[in-house]
C-alpha cells in the first residue's frame, strides 16, 4: 500500500505514539487527520504537517465520523486508520482496604480503548470500502491496532487495562477475516516500554525509567516513537501482512509487579 496521496486517521494523534506515527506518515506523502481530544496541541501537530485535526472523543459515534469525514473531505482516498488513543488505570480487583475495584472505571477504560478502537476501526473501515482497489489483489486500505504486551502478560493492578487491550488483540483475526471482502488489512502492535511524555509525571523519571527497562532483553532501552512509527509505516507497505499481533517490545516479558 502506497502512502503517498493517500489520506490516513491518526486517533490519539496529538501526542506520543500517535504523534510519531502521524508526522512519519505525513513524511511519506499522507494527508493525516489528527483525532484527539487535546485540541491546542492537535492543531498544532496538524498544522505542522499540513493536515487536519479533529477534535475526536473515539467512543462518540458521531465525533469518530466527523474524522473520517473530514479524512474523505480531503479529496484524497481514505487509505489508513491508526488506532492509537487510549487511557490507562490502576487498580486491583480487590484493593488492599478489601473494597472491589471501581466499576466505573473498569466501564471507562474499556469504552475508551476497546470500544474506541472499534468504532474508529468500523467507521474508518466503512469509508476505505467506498474506495477504488489500488492493485489487482483488491486492496484498498490498511487499519493498524494498537494494544499493549499487558494483553498478554499483564501486571498486578492492570486488570481493566489489560482486558481492553486483549480485546484488541482478540478482534484482529476475525477483523481481518471481516474485512477481506473488501480488501482491508487489519493488523496490531503490542508495544512494550516506550519513552513516552506519559513517564514524564514521576519526580524522579530517570531513576523510574531505569527500573521499566531493567526486565528489557536488547536493546537496553526504552523503545522510541519514532521506532512505533516506522513499524506501522512497514506493516501499510507490507501487502502481505495480515491478521497479526506483533510485539514491539525489545523483548521484555513482564513479571507480576
Amino acid at each position: 500500500m502506497d502512502l503517498n496521496g493517500a489520506a490516513a486517521v491518526i486517533s490519539g494523534g496529538a501526542s506520543g505514539l500517535g504523534e510519531a506515527t502521524a508526522r512519519h506518515l505525513a513524511a511519506h506523502g499522507a494527508t493525516v487527520v489528527v483525532a484527539d481530544l487535546n485540541e491546542e496541541r492537535g492543531k498544532i501537530v496538524a498544522d505542522e504537517i499540513g493536515g487536519v485535526f479533529v477534535k475526536t472523543d473515539v467512543s462518540d459515534e458521531q465525533q469518530v465520523q466527523a474524522a473520517v469525514d473530514a479524512a474523505v473531505a480531503t479529496g484524497k482516498p481514505l487509505r489508513v486508520v491508526v488506532n492509537s488513543a487510549g487511557i490507562g488505570w490502576a487498580g486491583r480487583t480487590v484493593n488492599r482496604d478489601g473494597t472491589p475495584h471501581d466499576l466505573a472505571s473498569y466501564r471507562r477504560v474499556i469504552e475508551v480503548n476497546l470500544i474506541g478502537t472499534f468504532n474508529l476501526l468500523r467507521v474508518g473501515a466503512a469509508a476505505i470500502a467506498k474506495t477504488d482497489p489500488v492493485d489487482e489483489d483488491g486492496q484498498r486500505g490498511v487499519i493498524v491496532n494498537t494494544a499493549s504486551v499487558a494483553a498478554l502478560e499483564g501486571q498486578t493492578g492492570q486488570v481493566a487495562y489489560s482486558a481492553s487491550k486483549g480485546g484488541i488483540v482478540g478482534m484482529t483475526l476475525p477483523a481481518a477475516r471481516d474485512l477481506s471482502p473488501v480488501g482491508i488489512r487489519v493488523n496490531t502492535i503490542c508495544p512494550g516500554i516506550i519513552d513516552t511524555p506519559i513517564y514524564a509525571f514521576n519526580a524522579n523519571a530517570e531513576e523510574f525509567k531505569a527500573k521499566l527497562v531493567a526486565p528489557v532483553v536488547f536493546p537496553k532501552r526504552m523503545g522510541r516513537p519514532e521506532e512505533f512509527a516506522q513499524l506501522v509505516r512497514s506493516l501499510i507497505e507490507n501487502d502481505y501482512m495480515n491478521a497479526e499481533t506483533v510485539r514491539f517490545d525489545g523483548g521484555i516479558r513482564f513479571q507480576p509487579k
